[in-house]
């Protein structure tokens, strides 16, 4: 399938990949802008932000979109989190996202290590922002509660694509467990945004990606990135459909009148691009209801 026009990226800045890339291979860390091979690396690590993969860099899960590494993971590494904290430090964030690999091999999912990195960054900045985009843990209330214990400013998890297609792009996840997650979260810390990412061009309907706004913010989720499907190899998915520039406009529109607080949706928008951004924008957005 041919590109259109729009699906375009300059090339990144040689000398900061492999700036970035140094100072990450000497900290033994991963980030999911690397091992998914996210478009917009070059952008992001320009600005010395980045995404950082905790738990390892190998899934115990086999979703047809990701380009991350699938099979037996490594025990965990326990000076990970703080490492991820000594990274944020030199690159000196005010806002960061973690996210991690999916651990079913683990018995809370990998929720304490995500709680340690958020101690270990805040033992060195308590002031810094932080948003945990995070996998489903099978459903459990323990590991969610854990990881909510922690107080990250938002609570991301995405649900990826319409219920429809969950058994060709996610077959091993579950669209019930995964909304109830955002549900659970926002229930139990109410003061935590929530916040969730779709990717389309994979063959869903436009009625099918509103319905599943619609159910977000049935369970009151603030935030929502939308983007474009891009296959990582010839292994993955294939793309049903390059969605239009006005669609994604289309998006936004439906989006804010049904009340996201934060909406960003183009053919390049990630779950965790322009994070700080976004949480600027709904900061900005409750401080101005307060008043």
């Amino acid at each position: 399938m041919k590109f259109p026009y729009w699906i375009k990226k300059r090339a990144p800045d040689q000398e900061l990949l492999q700036e970035m890339e140094k100072l990450l291979r000497s900290l033994s860390l991963h980030t999911v802008c690397e091992e998914a091979r996210c478009p917009n690396m070059g952008e992001c690590f320009s600005k010395k932000t980045a995404t950082f993969m905790i738990l390892g860099d190998v899934c115990t899960r086999n979703c047809k979109f990701c380009a991350v590494k699938k099979g037996e993971p490594l025990p965990l590494d326990i000076e990970e989190p703080e490492n991820v904290a000594e990274a944020v430090k030199r690159l000196n964030l005010n806002y960061v996202v973690i996210t991690s690999v999916t651990r079913d091999d683990l018995k809370d999912g990998g929720a304490e290590h995500f709680a340690r990195t958020v101690k270990e960054i805040r033992n060195k900045n308590e002031k810094i922002k932080i948003e945990l985009l995070i996998p489903d843990f099978k459903g459990s209330l323990s590991s969610l509660q854990l990881v909510l214990e922690a107080e990250p400013e938002v609570l991301n998890h995405n649900l990826e694509t319409v219920p429809r297609l969950y058994s060709e792009v996610r077959p091993q996840a579950d669209y019930k467990r995964s909304l109830n997650l955002l549900k659970r979260s926002k229930k139990l810390s109410p003061s935590i945004y929530t916040k969730s990412g779709l990717m389309v061009g994979l063959g869903e309907k436009f009625e099918e990606v509103v319905e599943v706004m619609r159910n977000l913010r049935e369970v009151e989720c603030d935030m929502l990135t939308i983007g474009q499907y891009l296959r990582p190899s010839t292994k993955h998915l294939k793309i049903k459909e390059f969605v239009s520039p006005e669609k994604f406009e289309e998006y936004e529109k439906i989006g804010k009148s049904l009340g996201f607080s934060s909406i960003m949706a183009g053919p390049f928008v990630r779950s965790s691009y322009r994070a700080e951004e976004a949480f600027d924008q709904i900061s900005l957005l409750t401080s101005s209801r307060k008043i």
